[in-house]
């Protein structure tokens, strides 16, 4: 019998534009995948108008997935994401 293929791994991806830096991500990871950090100015180039303005009113900061390796895809932060801003890729 012929291995399986294995799938590709999932891994969260943060949206900038939609993400407040609550931090909820990084409280329900048991992995410890997630944590909060200012944007630098190569990621906040790309932001909408909105995106810019949240980004100001959290001083720039942001969940940024620090340790993408060490996610096993489980879902809770998409599911805890008070802002929707996580989605698994």
């Amino acid at each position: 019998m012929s291995p399986v293929p294995s799938q590709p791994a999932l891994r969260p991806v943060v949206d900038y534009n939609r993400c407040d830096g609550k931090g909820v991500c990084t409280q329900v990871c048991p992995w410890s995948v997630f944590e909060i950090q200012m944007l630098s100015a190569a990621q906040r180039g790309p932001l909408s108008l909105s995106g810019k303005l949240r980004s100001l009113l959290h001083s720039g900061r942001q969940a940024a997935v620090a340790r993408p390796a060490d996610c096993h895809a489980c879902g809770a932060c998409v599911r805890e994401c008070p802002e929707e801003a996580i989605r698994l890729v």
